[in-house]
C-alpha cells in the first residue's frame, strides 16, 4: 500500500470517528500462503449512544426462538370492531375542515394503534393508515400493495362516511419472525 493511500485511509477513518490498526500510518503486512498482504482493521463507533440528538429507544435483547409461525393469530374481527368504534366516536359529528382532518388522522391513527397493541398479540408489527377526505360529487379508489407472507400476515379495514366527510382506516399486521 502506498504512503498516499495510507494517509488517505487514516484521514477517512479519523473523519468517520473510527479506530483503526493504522497506528502511526504503518500497515502491518501479513504473510499468507507465500503472499504478503496488507491488512487494516477498523472499529467504528458512529452508532454509539450519545452521538445522536434523538432520544434513543431502550434496546430490547431478544434471543432466537426459531419460531416461524405465530402461536396466536392476529384477531381481524376484533380489530374491525376497534376501527368501527374509533371512527364512529371521533368522526360522527365532524364537518370536513382540512386542518382539523390533518390533525384528526394523526390522533385517530395513534388511538387505533394503541388499542390494537393493547390486544397484546406478540411478534406482529402494526401499521395504521388513515385517509380522511371531503365528501362531494367525486369517486375515489384507495389501493395498497404489500410484500408479505400470506399465511401469517393480515390486515383489517373499515370505511366511514357522514354528511361531509369520508374516512378509510387500514391496519396491517406483519408477523416478525
Amino acid at each position: 500500500m502506498s504512503d498516499l493511500a495510507k494517509e488517505k485511509a487514516a484521514r477517512l477513518l479519523k473523519k468517520r470517528g473510527s479506530v483503526s490498526s493504522l497506528g502511526s500510518h504503518d500497515v502491518r503486512a501479513k504473510e499468507t500462503g507465500g503472499k504478503i498482504k496488507d491488512s487494516i482493521s477498523t472499529v467504528s463507533y458512529i452508532d454509539e449512544p450519545g452521538h445522536h440528538d434523538d432520544n434513543p429507544r431502550p434496546t430490547v435483547q431478544m434471543e432466537n426462538t426459531f419460531q416461524l409461525a405465530p402461536h396466536r393469530r392476529f384477531p381481524v374481527l376484533t380489530v374491525n370492531d376497534i376501527l368501527k368504534d374509533v371512527l364512529d366516536s371521533y368522526l360522527q359529528e365532524e364537518k370536513y375542515e382540512a386542518e382539523l382532518c390533518r390533525q384528526m388522522t394523526k390522533t385517530i391513527s395513534e388511538v387505533i394503534k394503541a388499542r390494537v397493541k393493547d390486544l397484546m398479540v406478540p411478534r406482529y408489527k402494526i401499521i395504521v393508515l388513515i385517509s380522511i377526505g371531503q365528501l362531494s360529487e367525486q369517486n375515489m379508489r384507495i389501493g395498497s400493495r404489500c410484500l408479505w407472507d400470506s399465511s401469517n400476515d393480515t390486515f383489517s379495514s373499515h370505511s366511514f362516511k357522514n354528511s361531509s366527510l369520508f374516512a378509510v382506516a387500514n391496519v396491517y399486521a406483519v408477523y416478525v419472525e
